[in-house]
């Protein structure tokens, strides 16, 4: 049992993981919206997909203290979601939302670590760096969706929100649309704390790809 999860542990800490975990932020970001649109009752693997994401964040933790943070907020997480679909009256969802941003960001920070790591370029290290990307933009979806859950209110268009999961797709569509400075005006933030979400997800949009392309060019530069 301890070589299987020392193998599991060795593959999401090196490089040829990153397809894998794309592969996975791919279906996640970009197919499962649709799914959700027309089948409500795939909203379970919305569910399913983020733990998912979550236990990649434990076996990708090549350091102690990530390997801390990324269980304890896994944990923190599996809970929160049994609650929520167990049979008692209680439910967390707000809160549920906040643990899944702070998981997000882990895994965001864990990714970033691993990208940098050895001053080494290759493709798998490209494929690295859109993953962090995406997972940027799924941590601007929950944003935008406990603004809502706080205020009320958080997005405005052509789309109205029913709450929860099913909301997802317009949450992801419009970071997507922020963080890759796009923009197509059907959607538009409803209060100020969205508009100030949705600055800082365009100005991370322009400078994080600035970032990460002059460090692989300088990785590139000393190899030479």
């Amino acid at each position: 049992m301890d070589n299987f999860i020392k193998r599991i542990n060795s593959f999401w800490v090196s490089d040829v993981s990153f397809p894998a975990l794309l592969i996975m932020l791919f279906f996640t970001v970009f197919v499962l919206p649709v799914f959700i649109e027309y089948q409500k009752d795939a909203t379970l693997f919305l569910n399913i997909m983020l733990i998912l994401l979550f236990f990649v964040g434990i076996f990708s933790s090549h350091q102690r203290p990530y390997l801390i943070l990324s269980s304890v907020l896994f944990l923190l997480h599996i809970s929160l979601r049994l609650i929520r679909f167990g049979d008692n009256p209680y439910e967390f969802y707000l809160f549920e939302r906040i643990v899944a941003i702070l998981n997000l960001l882990a895994l965001v920070i864990i990714n970033f670590s691993l990208l940098f790591r050895n001053d080494e370029v290759n493709i798998h290290r490209i494929i690295g760096s859109v993953n962090v990307y995406l997972l940027l933009a799924m941590i601007g979806a929950f944003g935008f969706e406990v603004i809502h859950l706080i205020t009320g209110e958080s997005l405005e268009g052509n789309k109205s929100l029913g709450g929860l999961d099913a909301d997802y797709g317009e949450y992801i569509y419009y970071s997507l649309s922020c963080i890759s400075t796009l923009g197509f005006g059907d959607v538009f933030p409803a209060n100020l704390p969205t508009k100030m979400l949705s600055v800082f997800l365009s100005a991370s949009g322009i400078l994080y790809p600035a970032v990460v392309i002059a460090k692989l060019v300088s990785y590139a530069s000393k190899e030479k």
